[in-house]
C-alpha cells in the first residue's frame, strides 16, 4: 500500500480546508476472498470465474464495500485519523473495480465546524484515472483538547 503521509492524527485544531490525504492498493484475488468470508457477501460475481463472465461486467469485480474501506482508511489512518469517529457517509459506485486493479482512494476537506469538530470530506477512488466511487463522508475529528 502507497500513501502521501504516515499514520497518525491531525487534530481538528490543525485541518485545514482543502486538505487532502490518499492510499493506493492493489486489489487482490486474496482480498476479494477475505472481504467475502468476513462480510458473509458470497456472490459469485465477486468469486466465480464462469459465472461472472456472463454479467454486464464480463468477469469478476471487488466488492463495492471492499473499495469503500479503502476510503475508511484514508479517514482512519490519515485525515484526521487515529481517533476518528465515523458520522455518516455517501457512496455512489460509478464503475468496476477487477482483481489486479491499483486503487487510488482519496479524500479532501471542503468543511470544517471547529466548535463542534466536524469535519466533511469529498472522497473518491479512482482505477487508472477513472473514477470507480465517488461520495462524501461526515466525521468528528479528535482535539487536543481531549487527549
Amino acid at each position: 500500500m502507497l500513501d502521501n503521509l504516515p499514520r497518525g492524527t491531525i487534530c481538528i485544531e490543525d485541518i485545514e480546508m482543502g486538505m487532502t490525504r490518499y492510499v493506493q492498493k492493489r486489489v487482490t484475488d486474496r482480498d476479494i476472498e477475505l472481504f467475502a468470508e468476513v462480510s458473509t457477501d458470497h456472490n459469485p460475481v465477486h468469486l466465480d470465474d464462469a459465472y461472472a463472465q456472463d454479467t454486464i461486467f464480463e468477469g469478476r469485480i471487488a466488492h463495492g464495500m471492499l473499495t469503500a474501506g479503502l476510503i475508511s482508511a484514508v479517514i482512519g489512518e490519515q485525515l484526521p485519523g487515529h481517533g476518528t469517529v465515523y458520522l455518516g457517509q455517501t457512496l455512489k459506485f460509478v464503475g468496476p473495480v477487477r482483481p489486479g486493479d491499483v486503487v487510488h482512494a482519496e479524500v479532501k476537506v471542503t468543511e470544517i465546524e471547529f466548535a463542534k469538530r466536524r469535519v466533511t470530506l469529498d472522497c473518491a477512488c479512482t482505477v487508472d484515472g477513472k473514477p470507480v466511487l465517488v461520495g462524501e463522508a461526515k466525521v468528528l475529528a479528535p482535539s487536543r483538547k481531549f487527549d
